[in-house]
């Protein structure tokens, strides 16, 4: 098997409209959480959202070409351009079909589906765009990734709602790891602060509805959660083959350590009672990466601040770590950027990195109280500078799916 090495990332989140950027406000506690401004939410019972702020869509298109193109495959494109710079390849240098994309979204352009929809109730089957259908897709955001930047190899979009981006990377790391690419661009990208997801999320009783204090509303781990925050963006690596990027002299920034996947087969919406999924996952990652419990110093933990995902969670790294779980690093970046849904992974992933990188665990803020069940070190408020060899991170997706991504300092 091939060793998978990251040299690249790239990142656009409610924090920052880059990786370094990003990271360096979640780890400052910036919060990107907001009153809702894509949309007049003022007759809903969530107001609030992780929106991105201030992203130029004609630093990437050209302005007759924004209706070819959703905002989720425009935030691929954005954190691929950051990652492909951030890593010095020349994919003019590159065999094009040795190159590949892997960047899936969960829900992709629902925007644009809301759009036609309502044109298609006002005008008829006219109002419908010739556009629409392949704008709207799942893997355009891959496919417009793909020809941007004429890239012939692998190219897939996972779907596996909150757990996509991580998905994404790890079956792209196989892509390599077998032998079907030297090179996979990979990650996750949403868009979907939209009245249909805010409101079909709200109305599962799945949002918080602290909207008068939209900065605290996300808080994992807490005793007084009370549901997450529906927030966008992207996040993508550059993954290579190790001599291939050793070859061209590559700043290498990570390992590709492990990969882990399951699923829980409890509910369509709720985890596991018992963790058992997410356990197993954990477990196959550690084992992939041939690393043992205590050799993780830092765990992103999917920390989504709902009721059942903080508790369940907490139960299923104890189980997985024994007593060292008590000694482990973790935090949720959720906590700042809010839940980016199918981006999720890809974010937390570069977070991870960067994490490894910098030497820095970024917090998580608002927790104030924590959850008694919820008993272990979540890096409360304030990041911490700490050595960091190895580094977890956890996506748990609806339908019972989850996945779990491992990389060490190289």
């Amino acid at each position: 098997m091939r060793r998978v090495v990251v040299t690249g990332i790239g990142a656009v989140t409610p924090v920052g409209l880059t990786a370094k950027e990003s990271f360096e406000n979640a780890c400052k506690g910036i919060n990107g959480i907001d009153r809702i401004t894509r949309f007049d939410a003022s007759n809903f019972t969530v107001q609030i959202a992780g929106e991105v702020k201030g992203f130029d869509p004609l630093k990437y298109v050209v302005k007759k070409d924004l209706k070819k193109i959703d905002l989720f495959s425009l935030y691929a494109i954005a954190a691929t351009e950051e990652a492909l710079s951030n890593s010095g390849l020349d994919l003019n240098r590159e065999e094009p079909f040795r190159v590949g994309v892997s960047i899936g979204s969960g829900i992709g352009g629902l925007a644009t589906i809301e759009k036609y929809n309502e044109a298609l109730l006002r005008r008829g089957q006219k109002g419908i765009s010739p556009f629409f259908i392949p704008v709207a897709v799942i893997n355009m955001a891959a496919g417009n990734v793909a020809i941007k930047f004429k890239i012939k190899g692998p190219n897939f979009s996972d779907v596996t709602a909150c757990a996509t981006g991580t998905h994404s990377i790890g079956l792209a790391a196989r892509c390599i790891a077998y032998g079907d690419a030297d090179v996979m661009i990979c990650g996750g990208t949403e868009s979907t602060i939209t009245p249909l997801a805010v409101g079909g999320f709200a109305n599962m009783k799945a949002l918080s509805t602290r909207n008068d204090e939209p900065q605290k509303a996300s808080r994992p781990f807490d005793r007084d959660r009370d549901g997450f925050i529906i927030g966008e963006g992207a996040g993508v690596l550059i993954l290579e083959e190790y001599e291939h990027a050793k070859k061209r002299g590559a700043d290498i920034l990570a390992e590709f350590a492990g990969f882990g996947m399951s699923d829980d087969a409890y509910h369509f919406t709720a985890p596991d009672p018992e963790g058992e999924g997410a356990i197993h996952a954990m477990k196959m990652a550690l084992e992939d990466a041939k690393i043992k419990p205590d050799e993780v110093d830092y765990l992103n933990a999917h920390g989504t601040s709902t009721q059942y995902n903080d508790v369940i969670e907490t139960k299923a790294i104890k189980k997985v770590f024994g007593d060292y779980a008590y000694k482990l690093t973790i935090s949720s970046t959720k906590s700042v950027t809010g839940h980016l849904l199918g981006a999720a992974g890809g974010v937390e992933a570069v977070f991870s990195i960067l994490a490894i990188r910098e030497g820095v665990v970024p917090p998580t803020m608002n927790l104030d109280n924590p959850d008694e069940e919820c008993d272990l070190f979540y890096t409360p408020n304030e990041a911490i500078e700490k050595e960091i060899s190895v580094a977890m991170s956890n996506s748990f997706g609806f339908g019972g799916t989850n996945a779990v991504l491992i990389f060490k300092k190289i």
